[in-house]
């Protein structure tokens, strides 16, 4: 009785200790942006997306993990107004861009993080858009109770093709490029 005591007593400090070791930091989706740029032979567009919420993992103070669910509904163009604004939105949020009836979320897992330095990381995380999912790669840098990372996103690896001259030659001038850029600031 008093071995089994003992062992039991040793599980717990050890599975205890694991435990502390991890720690999931949640995300206050209120302080935290996304902002984006989309571009076109013509010019670009500019808006903001919002997180709808997310987890950072630390083990050790270094960042192991992460989660994040982006409300896609919220997705909104800040460089037009008035006809403009509302045009821009509901064609983003169309089955040509990106179909959020059907998808309202998007989501990003990470899956593999290198420290690069000390607070920058690069990390390989899994991006599902419209429900197809691929890898993508970007660096982190966290400070204190805040991360921060660019990423530069190919929208056709999402099936979004409308006016991509990958895909329509004699697009011209009316082509988007297929390369959108995420600015992400999280604080948590």
């Amino acid at each position: 009785m008093k071995n089994l005591k003992t062992i039991a007593i040793a599980l717990l400090v050890a599975f205890g200790t694991t435990v502390a070791t991890a720690q999931s930091k949640k995300i206050n989706v209120e302080k935290s942006t996304i902002t984006w740029v989309g571009k076109k032979v013509t010019g670009e567009h500019t808006g903001t997306v919002n997180l709808k919420e997310g987890n950072l993992i630390f083990k050790k103070g270094k960042v192991a993990g992460g989660n994040f669910t982006v409300d896609m509904t919220s997705l909104t163009g800040t460089d037009v107004s008035g006809e403009w604004k509302t045009k821009l939105d509901g064609h983003l949020k169309s089955e040509d861009f990106f179909g959020t009836e059907k998808f309202p979320t998007s989501t990003l897992v990470f899956k593999k993080i290198a420290t690069k330095s000390a607070g920058l990381y690069t990390v390989t995380a899994d991006l599902t858009i419209k429900g197809i999912t691929n890898p993508v790669t970007f660096d982190l840098a966290v400070k204190g109770n805040t991360a921060a990372t660019k990423l530069t996103i190919d929208r056709t690896k999402y099936g979004i093709k409308y006016n991509s001259k990958s895909f329509f030659d004699s697009i011209g001038d009316k082509a988007i490029y297929d390369d959108f850029e995420l600015n992400v600031n999280l604080q948590f």
